[in-house]
C-alpha cells in the first residue's frame, strides 16, 4: 500500500490512515510529494513516534514503514 503526502504535509489525518494501512498491511510505503521532499525527514520521524512503527527504508521520494501486526 502506497500512501501520497501532499504539499500540507502530516497532520491527524495522515496519521489515522497510516495507522490503519499498518493494521492492515504491515508494510506501508509514503510518497512524498517534490514541493516538501526536502522536510520528509522530520515527517518521517513525527510518524515513526506517532504510530511506533520502524522505518525500513528510503528511497529519494519514497519511505518503507513496518509495523509487525499484533
Amino acid at each position: 500500500m502506497t500512501i501520497n503526502i501532499g504539499k500540507s504535509g502530516v497532520n491527524d489525518n495522515v496519521i489515522e490512515e497510516i495507522k490503519r494501512q499498518l493494521k492492515a498491511n504491515e508494510i506501508v510505503k509514503l510518497k512524498f510529494a517534490k514541493n516538501i521532499a526536502r522536510d520528509k525527514d522530520t515527517y518521517i520521524a513525527e510518524i515513526v513516534e506517532k504510530t511506533r512503527c520502524k522505518l525500513i527504508d528510503v528511497r529519494g521520494h519514497v519511505a518503507v514503514i513496518y509495523k509487525k501486526k499484533p
